[in-house]
């Protein structure tokens, strides 16, 4: 049997100073490599999107490999809340007081048509698109949409937390966002 050599393509530097044994870099590409790499979801998952979440983290799709294999169902331990499936009114005050008790930073991902928009549950119980309540980052289409839109997600969300400002959160405009929810 001939054995098959593993390819890996590495990736590049941030922007910064490097020699043989040494590299400087700027603190803030650091700290959002470290936290991109690093991010614990908490999957607030209602109806057939939770289902094609369970096989993004499945074998075949292993979303473990971008630096979420803990899966974390404590709000107080999570950074990136991800809300798949049909939401109802009376779950609204839950996933916002879910979205209050992480701590910062925090991110949303809107997974599937029903979380994004209502899908089609275009009725009185249904919550038309969970932007009502929390502020949303990336938004996943699809009924329900497939593992790899998820990944796809779940990169983007994973360039945001990379290329943002370590300062941001604490700015003016973040604040009166978060004051259109009524988060403190």
């Amino acid at each position: 049997m001939e054995s098959q050599k593993a390819t890996y393509k590495l990736a590049e530097p941030p922007d910064g100073y490097s020699a043989p044994g040494m590299f400087a870099t700027r603190l803030d590409k650091v700290v959002g490599l470290a936290r991109a790499n690093s991010i614990w979801p908490l999957p607030f998952a209602t109806s057939c999107c939770g289902i094609e979440f369970m096989a993004t983290m499945g074998a075949n799709y292993d979303l473990g490999r971008f630096g979420s294999e803990r899966l974390s169902f404590s709000p107080r331990q999570a950074d990136l809340l991800m809300v798949m499936g049909t939401i109802a009114k009376k779950m609204g005050p839950i996933v916002h007081q879910i979205y209050e008790q992480m701590a910062e930073p925090r991110w949303v991902i809107a997974v599937g048509a029903c979380a994004a928009s209502g899908g089609i549950f275009d009725t009185y119980s249904v919550l038309q698109g969970i932007d009502r309540i929390v502020p949303v980052d990336v938004y996943v289409p699809g009924c329900p949409p497939r593992p790899e839109q998820i990944i796809e997600g779940f990169m983007k969300v994973q360039e945001l937390v990379a290329d943002e400002p370590l300062r941001r959160r604490y700015s003016p405009e973040y604040r009166e966002l978060l004051a259109k929810y009524g988060i403190k």
